[in-house]
């Protein structure tokens, strides 16, 4: 787990919108996803490569 760059709390940038890491997860196949709460409430879930930390 030393290589997750991103925790629960953190306000990130996903492909479309900003929000915060709400849940964390490893996958089957051994790769961790990250589940991404927007404003709207709704829940998605990204690779570590596809979000970006977001620092006001």
């Amino acid at each position: 787990m030393t290589s997750m760059a991103f925790k629960p709390g953190d306000d990130v940038f996903t492909t479309n919108v900003r929000g915060t890491i709400v849940d964390v997860r490893a996958t089957p196949s051994g790769k961790w996803v990250f589940g991404v709460e927007d404003a709207n409430g709704a829940v998605s879930y990204f690779t570590s490569k596809a979000l970006r930390l977001a620092r006001d």
